[in-house]
């Protein structure tokens, strides 16, 4: 497409004669026009802006790719990795360094049996909306990951796309188009500001085969921690246990005295460590982040004495902080005055610039000063989506900064961050809640937690379980579980079961909820703590993205797992192992199970979730449907008769 702008005032400045008489101007400004319209109508060479339109074929889609080009010439060639795999690498060269050109690739495919999208973006909008509205995920550095998934009904993948780019700021989008109900699809790439550069190179990852959603996504997982400088980091033990979180039950008045009497008790339940939330660097307590930055503890001005205190319980202490942000009333802000990104409006905070030098240090310097003189044993890093550049941010390397990119700088501090506190403690956690949850984040951290979502059990499920799909070996871990404490156990125990299958975090006052809440969380942990290897570690499957994950099961070879949130059955095949557990996560008793063959005869026992045994007895599994009497919030354990 050839664009060809010109103003009126222009046209009459340049070629029209001002002392003439107006007949003869009016005359030539017809000719000019005249001219003007039978060039732009005829010829595609004469330009003053150059949009370029190509089209490639990427794993049998037609791909066209649109952009003003701006003097870079661009390239795609394809790899096909196996059948319904494809892999393109797009090339752009300059010869003089210049911002890449906005550049949109698009395609189409018939909405035949394509139920719904998938991305970590997606959350409990799982439907593709029109295309006046479409469906999206834009991710970068610290926010999402550039991967799109479109579902059938049966769970089965249509088609991944990917983007080897997780640095730099990637959009994905699809929609219906009710004209021609037909599936479109886009890949936006330097849609906001970017350096100057003479080459750039992406891959593209095009995946159509007919398999389960959730392989399709574990596989692209892969393939983007393949890469070196995606390298995920180790996960340590610890990060994979139970965790007892102040926010929730406390917020920002924590208190050393009482979270000491917490972690007893929580460590006799299960709880393997305590993350100190915001609150503890500062007496301030109006939410916002004025008096932020120093990183003193104001509130626990002893806090090498506490973290001792949990250590002796033999517990584990991680520690929040927001390193983009200083406080406007802090000591940091006035030594690093000038290098922020922006101010934080509402929040009384400046958002710290990575591209110098002395910031970096700085951020690095606080977090060395901790883990050495308090002994930590790992940090909740928050706000860290906050280091993007915006419109306004001059992206050059000069006036102090020694990057251009804020993305490029701020992987650089967090690649030094981490390799030094490595260095110090080579099993530091670092936890990143979402959207901080990125192939790039995996490199920086051993942790993804759940965005905030308290009280709400459909949430924490469908964020962990999102979290699980593409987190390969990274631990996982629920937003911290709360209720109110007038709760009935069983609704109460729902708070636990819907994040089974993630790295429980709990946040209610454990001294002050009722005797029963106590013990089916001691019951159910106990039973996390029994079965973490299947829960985690096992072959993780779930089913209708669209109806919020209804039955996710885990399982190996000795065990299977399935727990059930809706009135759906569950179909057992021949293969079932040695031991199957079923848990009953809704508001009903009746659970129907549909067996496939005959598969023998099973010793169970049926628990209510304070885990006390209701009923045993054995039960001959034969090819057909049986339905269960299972407590809300209990289960039934069965096992293959010798």
């Amino acid at each position: 497409m050839i664009r060809l702008t010109l103003t009126f005032n222009s046209i009459t400045n340049v070629l029209c004669n001002k002392n003439k008489s107006s007949f003869f101007k009016i005359n030539h400004l017809s000719i000019v026009f005249v001219f003007l319209l039978t060039v732009a109508s005829g010829f595609n060479t004469m330009v003053l802006s150059q949009e370029t339109s190509k089209k490639y074929t990427i794993n049998s889609f037609p791909i066209e790719v649109i952009g003003e080009l701006n003097g870079f010439t661009i390239s795609i060639t394809t790899k096909k990795i196996k059948e319904g795999l494809e892999i393109a690498t797009l090339k752009l060269t300059r010869s003089v360094a210049a911002a890449p050109p906005k550049l949109e690739l698009k395609w189409s495919l018939p909405s035949n049996d394509i139920s719904g999208h998938w991305s970590t973006r997606s959350g409990l909008k799982k439907n593709i909306q029109p295309d006046w509205w479409p469906s999206q995920v834009t991710s970068s550095m610290a926010r999402n990951a550039p991967v799109l998934t479109l579902f059938g009904s049966a769970n089965q993948n249509r088609l991944t796309f990917a983007t080897s780019d997780a640095l730099n700021t990637v959009k994905l989008t699809t929609s219906i188009r009710e004209e021609d109900g037909f599936i479109y699809n886009q890949i936006f790439l330097f849609t906001t500001k970017h350096k100057a550069v003479t080459d750039f190179e992406i891959d593209l990852y095009f995946d159509k085969r007919d398999q389960p959603f959730y392989t399709s996504l574990d596989e692209v997982a892969d393939w983007l921690a393949s890469k070196k400088e995606y390298a995920p980091a180790k996960v340590p033990k610890y990060a994979k246990l139970p965790m007892y979180s102040t926010w929730y039950s406390y917020h920002q008045n924590v208190d050393p005295t009482e979270l000491l009497k917490e972690c007893t008790q929580a460590k006799k339940m299960g709880f393997e460590s305590i993350i100190v939330d915001d609150g503890w660097q500062t007496l301030d307590s109006k939410r916002g982040y004025a008096y932020t930055g120093d990183w003193a503890p104001e509130r626990i001005s002893e806090m090498k004495k506490f973290v001792d205190g949990v250590h002796a319980l033999d517990m584990k202490f991680l520690l929040w902080y927001a390193l983009p942000l200083v406080g406007e009333k802090s000591e940091a802000y006035k030594k690093l005055k000038g290098k922020f990104l922006r101010y934080w409006d509402g929040q009384g905070a400046y958002e710290l610039d990575p591209r110098y030098p002395e910031s970096r240090k700085h951020v690095i310097d606080i977090c060395v000063k901790a883990i050495k003189e308090w002994n930590l044993d790992g940090f909740k890093l928050d706000f860290i989506g906050r280091w993007i550049a915006r419109e306004h941010t001059v992206l050059e390397a000069k006036d102090g900064r020694d990057f251009a990119s804020v993305n490029e700088a701020a992987d650089q501090l967090m690649t030094d961050l981490i390799q030094k506190l490595t260095s110090i403690n080579p099993d530091v956690m670092i936890e990143f809640r979402q959207p901080y949850i990125g192939p790039l984040m995996r490199k920086y951290g051993n942790i993804f937690r759940a965005g905030d979502c308290p009280n709400s059990i459909l949430e924490n499920r469908v964020r962990t379980t999102d979290l699980r799909l593409l987190s390969g070996a990274t631990a996982v871990h629920s937003d911290m579980i709360m209720w109110h404490y007038g709760e009935q156990v069983e609704i109460a125990a729902f708070q636990l079961l819907n994040v089974l299958y993630a790295v429980p975090q709990i946040s209610v006052r454990l001294e002050d909820i009722p005797k029963d809440h106590l013990k089916m969380i001691q019951f159910y942990l106990s039973y996390w703590g029994e079965n973490q290897d299947v829960l985690l570690d096992g072959q993780f499957e779930t089913i209708y993205p669209m109806q919020h994950y209804p039955v996710i099961t885990a399982s190996n070879t000795d065990k299977k797992i399935v727990t059930l949130y809706s009135n759906q059955f569950i179909s057992l095949e021949s293969n079932l192992p040695e031991k199957l557990d079923i848990i009953n996560a809704k508001n009903s008793t009746e659970v129907l199970i549909n067996t496939k063959s005959d598969l023998g005869v099973y010793l169970y026992t049926i628990y209510n979730c304070l885990g006390e045994v209701q009923k045993t007895g054995e039960l001959a599994l034969q090819s057909k449907a049986y339905v269960l009497e299972i407590p809300v919030s209990g289960m039934i354990r069965l096992e293959r008769k010798k």
